[in-house]
């Protein structure tokens, strides 16, 4: 092969890679984690969640600009099956994304957002610990905790940045820091870290991959929260999860998801199998 064949297969293939960079919209989120994409001006989605123990999560999300969207989302444990249902909390969460800077071929899109919808059961609980004081004539206390937290904590207030190439495909990666205060129990409120890659297989299928690192969530110890095997909180893993989404038609998606592969969630033995079905249009 000539050297002229050679630089001639090279500059292909950088086109190839380059081509549509400044195009690319990527998805407004991953199997849980928020990207730097938001809905286009007028269009809207309709999502449908089917969670693990028959749990139903509904969310409603609008694109209010090109830059900013909003949505609200709302969820029913044990919905599907004979076990009583229950909400999720009375009031409905939010979700709020507002794009700052746009992808160009030097710099990631970056965006600004909240997202109160954490994932699995709204948990409710009290838990009383008997603290051992070592100072002279006093007693033993007894300390109560009371945990108000979804089983996988929300994202959060956040900062994300979303970068994507063409390599035979959309090819996007994200990376996000974020905070949530309003389930801080037990004064875990550090700040964590999120990051995600997506894939183009083809016209109709798309993979995730995403880690939510669970800073906020890793200062538990089973051991000591004893018998209340009703409670989960994370064993400081992270959550890794995966997905796998096939566009049915041009208004019309579904997605397998795999959640916490490293089992990092209470005593569970195996990994979270959900499926999401989502409708989009334009007013």
């Amino acid at each position: 092969m000539s050297r002229l064949q050679v630089i001639s297969k090279i500059c292909v293939l950088l086109l190839m890679v380059t081509a549509g960079w400044g195009q690319v919209v990527p998805p407004a989120s991953l199997v849980t984690i928020p990207t730097a994409g938001t809905l286009q001006r007028g269009e809207y989605e309709i999502e449908v969640l089917m969670e693990t123990g028959g749990g139903v999560l509904g969310q409603l999300a609008i694109g209010v600009s090109d830059q900013f969207m909003l949505g609200m989302s709302y969820g029913v444990s044990e919905f599907i099956g004979s076990s009583k249902p229950s909400l999720n909390r009375i009031t409905p969460e939010a979700q709020i994304k507002y794009r700052l800077i746009e992808e160009d071929f030097n710099r990631p899109a970056i965006a600004l957002g909240l997202d109160t919808q954490g994932y699995g059961r709204f948990q409710e609980e009290e838990f009383s610990d008997t603290v051992f004081s070592t100072e002279v004539g006093v007693s033993d206390q007894i300390t109560t905790t009371t945990y108000e937290r979804y089983e996988i904590k929300a994202i959060g207030a956040y900062v994300v940045a979303s970068k994507n190439w063409q390599v035979m495909g959309n090819l996007g990666s994200h990376l996000g820091i974020c905070k949530n205060v309003w389930e801080a129990d037990e004064s875990d409120s550090d700040f964590n870290l999120f990051m995600g890659v997506d894939k183009d297989l083809t016209a109709e299928f798309s993979i995730f991959l995403e880690y939510n690192a669970a800073l906020d969530d890793n200062d538990y110890s089973v051991e000591k929260l004893g018998d209340l095997t009703q409670l989960t909180f994370g064993k400081g893993r992270g959550y890794l999860n995966a997905g796998i989404r096939w566009h049915v038609a041009p208004a019309l998606y579904m997605e397998v998801d795999f959640n916490d592969v490293l089992l990092n969630k209470g005593e569970v033995k195996y990994l979270n199998r959900e499926l999401k079905v989502v409708f989009s249009n334009f007013f």
